[in-house]
């Protein structure tokens, strides 16, 4: 099966997450990663889904997204076409003997220390999964505590916008 994002346009209403959630749950589609967030128009959200499907039964659930009525638009962002980035904070063991290396790897991958303790660093990164794991694969051998992960973010390329678009429509 092959990843698929999209992007999902919807009035910021109570129960409408659960609707679009339970779509995917009735066709049996494992989310990956979902992230809602509020958009840059008043009474918009935007729900980002990152799924595995094959490409027949992604738009058989894209035609009933469709149908739902706080719906307003979706849209599939290929990455060639788009921005995708997800936010991770990694608690990793890093006592005074090994706190100099942890840092060293965490300088590499562009992240950031957000919380030092005696024994242990608070890690924050931003970036593609391949960057994430790569990263989280330097941390493993010095003892990852915790991992907190958020759902791929993703916007389209350029200067369209598709809430203008689909603002405009309805």
């Amino acid at each position: 099966m092959s990843r698929h994002t999209l992007s999902v346009l919807v009035e910021d209403k109570p129960g409408v997450l659960t609707r679009v959630a339970g779509l995917f749950a009735r066709r049996a589609f494992n989310i990956h990663s979902l992230a809602v967030g509020p958009t840059e128009v008043d009474g918009v959200s935007r729900i980002t889904v990152v799924v595995d499907a094959e490409g027949d039964l992604l738009e058989q659930v894209t035609k009933q997204l469709n149908k739902l009525v706080n719906v307003i638009k979706i849209v599939e962002l290929v990455p060639e076409n788009s921005v995708q980035r997800d936010h991770v904070l990694i608690k990793v063991r890093a006592d005074a003997v090994t706190r100099l290396q942890v840092t060293q790897a965490v300088d590499l991958f562009r992240a950031s220390i957000v919380d030092v303790s005696t024994d242990s660093l608070v890690v924050e990164a931003t970036g593609t999964t391949e960057k994430l794991d790569a990263l989280l694969g330097v941390l493993e051998p010095f003892g990852i505590r915790e991992i907190v992960q958020s759902g791929t973010l993703a916007v389209g390329r350029g200067s369209r916008s598709m809430s203008d678009r689909a603002l405009r429509a309805s």
